[in-house]
C-alpha cells in the first residue's frame, strides 16, 4: 500500500497555484496516495488527476486583501472555524507519511489559523511523524512594507516545523535568495525542482495558425488587459490585422464578461470563449499570445514557444510577475509591457512588434514535477530507512 500524502493548496486569486499543485500532486501519486486540500473554487473545466482524493474545503478568497467566502456562507469567522476542523480531521483520519503545504509561510499569512494548527499536529506527532514541506514557486512578493519583518518570521516558522522547501524554478533565472533575505539563513535545505509544467496536453495542438490569443489566468483580476486587447485589435495597421481570439478565463467577473461581448459583438475577427481546457495547446495554435505573466502562463509560454507579448499583473505591491516577466525578456523568451503603459494605443505597438518577434530557445529545467515527486520519495525512503525497527534505531527529530 502506499504511504498517503497530504498536499494543502490555497488559491485566492489566480488558479496557478491550483495548476501548479495539481501537476504536482499528479507526478507525487506515482509514489503516494494523495489526499488534496482544496481552499479555493475549483474552476469548470479542471480535471484533478486520476487516484487522487480531492477534499474540497469550503472556499475562501482575498478581496482587498481581506478574506471573503467564495461559497455563500456570510459569517467568514464561522467558514475558517469549519475548514479548520475539515483539515485537523482529514489530518487524523489520513494519518500522512508525508505532508506538503503550499506556499505558507512565505504567503498565505491570512491563513495561518488553519496552517498553524495542523503544522502543530503534524509536528507533535508520536513516531514516526510524518514529514513536513514547503512547495514554493520561483519569485516571492517581496515588496511588503514589513518585508524583513516577514521574511524573518518565514525563515522562523520554517526551522520550527519544517523538514525543508521545494523551490519549483531553475535557479539560472532567479535564485529563492533574490526575493527571501531573512536576517539569518534558514537551518532547512532548500531544493531546487526545476519548474513545474503539465506532463500532457488535453487538447491537440495542430500547425500554429495566424491568430493572436489574449488570455489572462483565471481571469478574476484580467478585465484591464482583456478590455484593452479588444479595442487594441482596431488600431492595429488594417494590412497586418490578424483575427484575435479572447480567452476570457473561468472567474472573470460577470460584469466584465458582459462588456467585453458587448464590444466584439459588432467584430466577427474576434472571438470571445469564457475558458479552455489547455491554455498552452491554444498557445501552440497562435501566431502570437498576449498575456500577463503568472507562473503557469510563464510555463505554457515557454512550453509552446510561441512569440509572446506579457502585460505583468502588478496591483497592491505585487511584483512577482514584473520580476519574472523581465527576467525572461532578458533571456530573449518574450517581451514584455510594462502595466503601467497599458493602453489600447501601445498595446497595438507592442503586439505589431512582438509578429515578427522570435523566441530564443529555452535552456531552463522543466521537469519540476517529477523532479519533486523524486525529491519528496527519496527523503521518505531514507528517513523510513532510518527509523526501521529491526535496526533499533529512532526517527530523526
Amino acid at each position: 500500500m502506499k504511504p498517503a500524502l497530504l498536499l494543502y493548496c490555497q488559491h485566492s486569486v489566480g488558479i496557478g497555484h491550483l495548476m501548479r499543485s495539481l501537476a504536482i500532486a499528479e507526478a507525487l501519486s506515482r509514489t503516494f496516495r494523495v489526499v488534496f486540500l482544496n481552499g479555493g473554487v475549483f474552476p469548470p473545466g479542471v480535471t484533478a488527476p486520476r487516484h487522487m482524493e480531492i477534499i474540497d474545503l469550503p472556499p475562501l478568497g482575498l478581496e482587498d486583501r481581506q478574506l471573503v467566502s467564495r461559497g455563500g456562507e456570510q459569517d467568514v469567522e464561522r467558514v475558517k472555524a469549519f475548514r479548520r476542523e475539515m483539515i485537523l480531521g482529514t489530518y487524523d483520519r489520513v494519518r500522512p507519511a508525508v505532508v506538503l503545504v503550499e506556499l505558507f509561510p512565505f504567503g498565505r499569512k491570512k491563513f495561518a489559523y488553519e496552517l498553524l494548527p495542523l503544522l502543530k499536529r503534524a509536528r507533535r506527532a508520536p513516531a514516526p511523524r510524518p514529514r513536513v514541506w514547503c512547495s514554493v514557486r520561483d519569485i516571492l512578493v517581496a515588496a511588503r512594507p514589513d518585508q524583513q519583518h516577514h521574511d524573518d518570521r518565514a525563515r522562523w516558522l520554517c526551522d520550527r516545523y519544517f523538514d525543508g522547501v521545494l523551490v519549483h524554478a531553475d535557479p539560472l533565472l532567479a535564485e529563492f535568495s533574490e526575493s527571501f533575505r531573512p536576517s539569518r539563513p534558514m537551518g532547512v535545505p532548500v531544493h531546487y525542482t526545476g519548474f513545474v509544467t503539465r506532463s500532457e496536453a488535453t487538447v491537440p495542438a495542430p500547425a500554429r495558425g495566424d491568430h493572436i490569443l489574449v488570455s489572462a489566468g483565471g481571469g478574476l483580476a484580467g478585465g484591464p488587459l482583456l478590455r484593452a486587447a479588444v479595442a487594441a485589435h482596431a488600431l492595429l495597421p488594417s494590412d497586418r490585422r490578424p483575427p484575435m481570439r479572447v480567452v476570457a478565463g473561468p472567474f472573470l467577473p460577470e460584469s466584465d464578461w458582459e462588456a467585453l461581448q458587448a464590444a466584439v459583438q459588432s467584430n466577427a475577427a474576434i472571438e470571445l470563449v469564457r475558458s479552455v481546457p489547455d491554455l498552452g495547446a491554444e498557445m501552440r495554435r497562435a501566431a502570437v499570445s498576449v498575456s500577463q505573466c503568472g507562473y503557469n502562463t510563464a510555463m505554457d509560454i515557454l512550453g509552446a514557444r510561441v512569440p509572446a507579448l506579457v502585460v505583468p499583473y502588478a496591483e497592491q505591491r505585487e511584483d512577482e510577475q514584473t520580476n519574472r516577466a523581465r527576467r525572461l525578456a532578458a533571456l530573449g523568451l518574450m517581451r514584455v509591457l510594462e502595466p503601467v503603459a497599458l493602453t489600447p494605443q501601445a498595446l497595438a505597438v507592442e503586439i505589431a512588434a512582438t509578429l515578427p518577434f522570435r523566441p530564443t530557445a529555452s535552456t531552463l529545467a522543466l521537469d519540476g514535477g517529477p523532479k519533486t515527486a523524486a525529491i519528496v520519495a527519496r527523503d521518505y525512503e531514507e528517513v523510513s530507512l532510518h527509523n526501521d525497527p529491526r535496526e533499533g534505531r529512532q526517527r530523526v527529530a
